[in-house]
């Protein structure tokens, strides 16, 4: 069965495989490896520590290992490998689970005590590596992806409730899962297995918070400067090629001039490029290519190649989500260019204020605090901005961001699924329990939002899964544990205000920057999906398939009535009925 389970994962491992078992406490251990440290067999995984007592299957990078490594060697332990793997079985050995808030990466990984019959899983604290699991009373199973399930009999209920939330977030909210018996790990636990009494619970290890301790501009600035620099320097370790994606955006130019500082003479940059002018971003991408003068690998990506591999890209999809087809191809061409690693530009909206619910926040903040039935009258409304409003009646960070982002309002999630609307809303007050942030300034109020729901359920989880596919690993310097603790001790007037988007981070590279990328009207990183989507045979004869309702939400969209990612999530509801 872990065979079968490692099978379906090898896309994202296409580099090694290995088991490991514990007869006497019924354990399988399975791994696919992608080798990017120790690409020797020295790295091969599951791997062993301590005359065997410690094994470990681990998915990730521990950027400041050769740091824990130096500690761990002078205290007298031993090593046989150069991978980050063995460093975190040593630490578990000296400091058990006081070890893993030590570490600064994004992990996901399975710790074996078969001394004490104890297992481990545990997952970093931004969340960057998925890790799932399920415990019933056939046991515990874990995975990299949903998809891996698929090979475990106990586990093949849905979660009927899935398209709700898919309608109305355009992802699934962590802790849902299109599975009813399987969840995530939350981010910044681990997860402590008893074999002996068949007991086990959850403990956090870590957490971020916003202090804002930093009062002072300038400092801030010199801050922000040194420590992103430092954390681009640590993520570009690897014994593998890597490279930065540049779409030509602000966030992407700063990942690509810091990591030349590093890598000038192999650092490779990674760009799409577009035949539509509205869209192509190349000007600015080359902007930045040649002050760096370092390699590069800009890519056309047109209609015809969109057309073709549609399919296969929602096929690809652990789980459905309205986005991520970007990133599938430019994680192609990232295989194609020969590299095996990439830096992305990912955390930096939402850090410093890039998305426009930073300034829509503010006028929001009277309009929840009128009563639920009031806010709940506007379903009533042909209003689209009226029906969304009621969102806020669910209070707190869930309504908050419904409200500011959400797909479809309750009333039209019960009319495509053929709900009530009172159905549609008892799913959404269940999940995600949130914590409270009335505590919270309005922009961090924003930055909650959009990190711990947008970014973490869509961007992070679009990152890994499509990356994956093509055996790519992306990394986000922008997540690094110091910066992010860093950026969230700065003052709010100071971190938020100004002319731009993101004021506070173009002033800080503002020397090292050219202008016209950050003087301009934010792009974001999009594809000319709308017409794409419009012209798609794959597109038509899904929505045709579903019937007359389906029809009808083709007409709407190819009239300019619905978003393109609207109509995505539709077709993904149709595609798994299909399927």
């Amino acid at each position: 069965m872990v065979k079968k389970m490692c099978n379906s994962l090898k896309h994202g491992g296409p580099d090694d495989e290995g088991f490991y078992s514990d007869a006497e406490h019924k354990l399988v251990l399975g791994h696919r490896r992608l080798a990017l440290i120790d690409l020797s067999p020295g790295g091969h995984q599951p791997m062993s520590y301590d005359k065997e007592r410690y094994w470990i299957s681990y998915n990730g990078e521990l950027y400041n290992y050769i740091e824990i490594k130096a500690e761990l060697v002078a205290a007298g332990y031993q090593f046989r490998s150069a991978s980050d793997t063995e460093v975190i079985l040593a630490a578990f050995a000296a400091w058990g689970t006081n070890a893993f808030k030590r570490f600064n990466g994004m992990f996901a990984f399975a710790l074996w005590d078969s001394r004490a019959a104890v297992i481990y899983l545990v997952r970093d604290r931004s969340g960057i590596k998925p890790l799932y699991y399920s415990y019933t009373g056939s046991g515990l199973c874990f995975a990299s992806e949903i998809r891996a399930f698929a090979a475990v009999p106990w586990l093949q209920h849905e979660n009927k409730d899935w398209p709700v939330y898919l309608l109305a977030y355009g992802h699934l909210p962590e802790p849902v899962t299109t599975l009813q018996d399987v969840k995530p790990l939350p981010k910044g636990c681990f997860l402590r297995y008893n074999c002996a009494g068949a007991n086990w619970d959850i403990e956090q290890f870590s957490f971020t918070g916003y202090t804002e301790k930093i009062n002072n501009r300038e400092g801030a600035k010199t801050a922000i400067r040194d420590m992103l620099s430092k954390a681009v320097q640590r993520h570009l370790i690897s014994d593998a090629p890597i490279g930065v994606f540049l779409s030509g955006g602000l966030d992407s130019s700063i990942m690509a001039i810091l990591a030349a500082k590093y890598q000038k003479a192999t650092l490779k940059t990674l760009s799409i490029i577009f035949e539509e002018a509205n869209y192509s971003e190349k000007k600015y991408q080359d902007l930045v290519i040649n002050q760096l003068e370092c390699a590069n690998w800009q890519e056309s990506l047109t209609e015809k190649e969109f057309q073709k591999q549609l399919p296969g890209i929602i096929n690809a999809m652990d789980m459905p989500g309205c986005d991520g087809i970007n990133t599938w191809f430019i994680s192609k061409y990232a295989k194609e260019s020969g590299l095996k690693a990439v830096l992305s530009g990912v955390g930096g909206d939402e850090l410093f204020g890039g998305y426009p619910s930073f300034n829509r926040i503010d006028k929001v903040n009277w309009i929840e605090k009128l009563p639920a039935a009031l806010l709940r009258s506007g379903r009533y409304s042909g209003s689209k901005k009226l029906k969304r409003m009621t969102y806020l009646s669910l209070g707190g960070a869930k309504g908050l961001y419904l409200f500011l982002r959400g797909q479809f309002s309750p009333v039209n999630i019960a009319r495509q699924l053929g709900m009530s609307e009172g159905e549609v809303w008892n799913v959404l007050e269940v999940q995600p329990q949130l914590h409270p942030i009335d505590c919270l300034s309005s922009g961090n109020r924003a930055s909650w939002i959009e990190t711990n729901l947008y970014m973490q359920n869509q961007l992070l989880r679009d990152s890994d899964v499509m990356s994956m596919a093509h055996g790519i690993e992306i990394r986000v310097p922008f997540l690094d544990r110091d910066f992010v603790n860093l950026v969230q001790s700065i003052k709010s007037d100071i971190k938020y205000s100004g002319i731009f988007p993101k004021q506070l981070l173009i002033d800080s590279f503002v020397d090292i920057l050219p202008e016209q990328v950050w003087n301009r009207p934010k792009m974001g990183f999009s594809f000319p999906f709308a017409q794409w989507m419009r012209n798609s045979e794959f597109v038509q004869d899904t929505m045709h398939g579903a019937g007359p309702a389906g029809t009808a939400n083709f007409k709407k969209f190819s009239e300019g009535q619905m978003h393109w990612s609207q109509l995505m999530s539709l077709l993904l509801l149709n595609v798994r009925k299909e399927s």
